[in-house]
């Protein structure tokens, strides 16, 4: 028998009641087939630390291993990874928040549904849409969500054989894979060579797939970080053919509170919660990937049977989950997807305003802008627009190096490791460059910081093409530098350990030690080793 103690915490009762429960009757219900005699947690990391102090110190260890947000910026392009202010994720913590069930009945939620009406009017007051779906748990799943209104939309007029989506070259990974999910054919178009979209071609595709044009993915700013002024015609065009207009929200953080998808003629949008507006970007934690919609497309959106079947929008007081039908099914197992972290995005759009949201767009351009023309003359930059400027991001290309001095895009990012940076996205959305993202959240002195890394980096560089430093045995080719091999007393390189450790002087102030030298990326690739049992295993506990 185990004996368990039970506090009861009530208001006015702090009495301690003691009960019984019985082993066997906790398993009861477990078939006997179904009882595990194997050996589990069998690996030294779950029987060394035998005190809260010493698992303290094992999470403190593994956290001095990551180079995060805490550390540097980390301006990984299209993937806008700003500031998650304490004062938005607080309110995560307290329990009639955290503790809801997303079932709950209606009469328990009025707290959350003020929040979610409120967030849809803002999202939809934002991207200058009628209606919102807070449903989607992933930007990838807001896309296949946007495409299934889509589909839903054109078989509303009897029009199910447009199954046709139009795709640019320079489009992000997920929209043709999203296309292809929601059972459509992707047609690419092409690009320009300053990155914007070939209109002519787009206007062939357009007119060659008229009868079966379902529209077309496009994002805005373009993936590689531009404003294309030709955006309205595109739209435009789409229309003329009875295609619809859905646009990616990657790049959002360049357009709220300037413009929006719903002025420049778009239908359908995702919005990426968790990169524009503040929910803790990556780590598995959840995203949210809500999509917006014009009026004519608002009653597509996705239902759920918890809300009998209704969709979970509104937009403007225009349209709410109680006057409106869908008539598709959910696309996520909760009715308003990952409901707890919308507080995040909630508190950040209240908390700042409308001026505030404007002007984290327009730092987040003047950033980028500021970091292109520090870095412009020691490094190629693409796809700037008529005036050489960029948007919230821009891409910095490296491929000149690989002739010059035998050195790759993957060398600069390994490098910026020892400079104390996170590097930004390597080759996306073009192979052998580097895409910089720095978002509103860094201040100038960290935003010269970086600057103040990539140039030194181009003179370590430039040290390789002038004959001054060794092709094969340099502080890029062989970086990152642990801990342990700049301390070793077997230095055998042609450049000092301070030059591998210590390039700049700010870095001695808050040195990131990265645990692990390079890695053979390709061998990796191509010599696939499984973790899992043998398959012989499998047999015997068969037999």
């Amino acid at each position: 028998m185990l004996d368990i103690l039970l506090l009861l915490d009530q208001p006015n009762d702090h009495s301690v009641a003691s009960f019984s429960v019985s082993e066997d009757a906790v398993l009861y219900n477990i078939p006997n087939t179904l009882t595990r005699t194997s050996h589990f947690l069998t690996h030294p990391v779950f029987n060394t630390h035998h005190s809260e102090t010493e698992m303290m110190r094992y999470i403190k260890r593994l956290e001095n291993k990551d180079l995060s947000l805490n550390t540097s910026m980390i301006s990984l392009g299209s993937c806008t990874m700003k500031l998650n202010a304490a004062s938005e994720m607080i309110p995560l913590s307290w329990q009639h928040w955290s503790k809801m069930h997303p079932f709950a009945p209606a009469d328990q939620t009025e707290g959350y549904k003020q929040i979610t009406d409120e967030l849809s009017s803002y999202l939809c007051d934002i991207t200058a849409f009628d209606a919102c779906s807070l449903q989607p748990n992933s930007g990838a799943q807001g896309e296949y969500a946007g495409l299934l209104v889509i589909r839903a939309y054109h078989a509303s007029r009897n029009e199910a054989h447009r199954n046709v989506m139009l795709i640019p070259i320079s489009a992000h990974g997920t929209n043709p894979a999203s296309a292809v999910m929601a059972g459509m054919k992707v047609v690419v178009v092409k690009a320009l060579e300053n990155g914007y979209i070939d209109v002519e071609d787009l206007k062939a595709k357009a007119e060659q797939h008229s009868q079966n044009l379902a529209g077309i993915m496009i994002t805005y700013p373009s993936t590689y970080g531009v404003y294309e002024e030709t955006v309205k015609d595109i739209t435009k065009i789409i229309h003329q053919h009875g295609g619809q207009v859905y646009m990616d929200g990657a790049n959002m953080n360049a357009q709220v509170g300037l413009t929006a998808p719903g002025l420049i003629g778009a239908d359908v949008c995702h919005l990426n919660l968790h990169k524009t507006f503040a929910i803790p970007h990556g780590g598995g934690g959840p995203g949210m990937g809500p999509i917006c919609v014009k009026a004519h497309l608002a009653k597509f959106l996705p239902g759920h049977v918890s809300l009998g079947n209704r969709h979970s929008s509104m937009g403007n007081g225009q349209l709410t989950a109680e006057n409106s039908t869908s008539i598709h099914h959910a696309v996520s197992a909760a009715p308003y997807g990952s409901t707890s972290i919308l507080l995040i995005s909630y508190a950040y759009i209240r908390m700042l305003g409308a001026a505030g949201v404007r002007n984290a767009t327009e730092y987040a351009i003047l950033n980028a802008n500021y970091m292109r023309a520090r870095l412009e003359g020691q490094y190629d930059i693409l796809y700037t627009n008529h005036n050489g400027e960029c948007a919230h991001e821009f891409i910095v290309d490296l491929r000149p190096f690989k002739k010059s001095a035998e050195i790759e895009a993957e060398d600069v990012a390994k490098r910026l490791m020892d400079y104390g940076f996170h590097a930004p996205t390597l080759s996306f959305p073009v192979p052998g460059t580097i895409m910089i993202e720095p978002t509103e959240s860094e201040d100038k002195a960290e935003l010269d910081r970086f600057c103040d890394a990539m140039l030194s980096i181009r003179e370590e560089i430039r040290a390789i093409e002038e004959g001054k430093a060794d092709k094969k045995d340099n502080a890029l080719k062989n970086a990152p530098h642990t801990q342990h091999v700049v301390i070793s007393s077997d230095w055998k390189h042609g450049y000092t350990r301070e030059q591998a450790a210590f390039p700049l002087s700010y870095i001695r102030e808050n040195k990131f030690w990265p645990s692990v030298a390079r890695v053979n990326n390709t061998y990796g690739d191509r010599n696939l080793i499984c973790t899992c049992e043998p398959v012989s295993s499998y047999v015997e506990a068969e037999a």
